[in-house]
């Protein structure tokens, strides 16, 4: 896929497939991550969320781009519809304990950090004056302005988007408060409209910085896009809050790294010159 970045071998490719090799990994090297299962059986999320509670997630164990996702899960209906639909992305899949925090992408080598951004569902601030639907056509406006597109889409108009209305108790007709925002999809993801804003690497402790270069390190890898999420923010020391890391992307979408919604886009041109420079034999087999 055009955006997508092409640094590691096959071999480090295959190591990190799957969200159980990635888990197995963190596990090893005492990264904090989800408590969760592979399953195969629905049953087997269902005495999951009997023992651990609710709230969950559940996806694809191979899959990307938030494909074939479902967070949060509340309910044990939720859960068995989740469990069933995930199904159509991948055989085995995961199910895991849901953290309510922010969602990042940290783009690092071995030994550097190259970008960190924060995602966000789609998603419309209030004024007091206009309904969701006028709000949706001036943010889908203004990033046509800003010429987001194709990495960051418009906000769709469409049933996923007057059902989440509807489970929050609005409609596209509803007018927000003022400075009340109104997210109009249930997880992160560029197809729907979900956002990206670019993070100040100033902000971000050291300890941090670190812990991400590791994650690289353990696989042997030269460029991971690592996704997590954290309770109080990548702005504070991961040890003194709750977090949990999600999965690692060995070939990372690198694109989205320079059309951020929000923030000052970065200039990534001497380290993709860096990056490019590398010998790596087998990175177009598949």
């Amino acid at each position: 896929m055009a955006g997508c970045s092409n640094y590691n071998s096959l071999a480090v490719r295959k190591s990190s497939r799957s969200k159980a090799q990635a888990r197995s990994m963190f596990a090893k090297h005492g990264t904090p991550h989800a408590k969760g299962q592979i399953f195969i059986n629905p049953f087997t999320a269902a005495a999951f969320a009997k023992e651990h509670g609710f709230p969950l997630c559940i996806k694809p164990n191979v899959s990307g781009f938030s494909r074939g996702s479902h967070f949060p899960i509340t309910n044990t209906k939720e859960l068995w519809k989740a469990a069933l639909m995930v199904k159509i992305w991948w055989p085995s899949s995961v199910v895991e304990q849901y953290l309510l925090g922010s969602n990042y992408r940290v783009l690092a080598t071995p030994d550097e950090i190259a970008s960190v951004i924060q995602r966000y569902p789609p998603f419309v601030d209030g004024n007091g004056t206009d309904d969701i639907n006028t709000l949706i056509d001036d943010e889908n406006a203004l990033r046509l302005e800003m010429e987001l597109h194709p990495t960051i889409y418009p906000i769709a108009k469409n049933n996923g988007v007057e059902s989440k209305l509807r489970k929050d108790g609005m409609s596209m007709a509803s007018v927000p408060a003022k400075g009340e925002r109104i997210y109009l999809f249930n997880r992160v993801a560029l197809a729907p409209g979900g956002v990206v804003e670019i993070i100040d690497q100033a902000t971000v402790p050291e300890v941090n910085k670190q812990l991400f270069m590791d994650v690289v390190k353990h696989f042997d890898a030269n460029l991971f896009g690592i996704d997590v999420i954290m309770e109080e923010g990548i702005e504070k020391d991961y040890r003194e809050q709750r977090c949990i890391f999600l999965e690692v992307n060995s070939r990372p979408y690198t694109r989205m790294h320079a059309k951020p919604r929000y923030g000052k886009a970065e200039d990534l041109s001497e380290f993709y010159k860096k990056m490019d420079s590398l010998d790596v034999t087998d990175k177009d087999t598949f």
